[in-house]
């Protein structure tokens, strides 16, 4: 299947058990129906940890005692879709 955008041959790749359709030159992302639903329940399954059960890293409670900054928290949901979109 070629890019709507620009004609390119798009790349097939499974990403968390979704097929995802995407263009190597303007990196357009196309999903066919329901790989939408799959992503939103790919992410709220890793999202739904509690709280409570995320240890905060050694090195990220000290920075936060110091006032330093610290590196940004990861597994959000911003996270996970850049995770599952990053095709380089």
């Amino acid at each position: 299947m070629k890019c709507p955008v620009d004609g390119e041959l798009l790349v097939i790749t499974e990403r968390s058990g979704v097929e995802l359709d995407y263009c190597p030159r303007c990196r357009g992302v196309w999903l066919d129906r329901g790989e939408l639903d799959k992503i939103i329940e790919v992410a709220a399954r890793q999202v739904a940890v509690p709280a409570q059960m995320q240890a905060v890293p050694v090195r990220e409670e000290r920075a936060l005692r110091r006032g330093g900054k610290s590196r940004k928290k990861r597994g959000g949901l911003a996270d996970i879709l850049e995770d599952l979109f990053d095709f380089d």
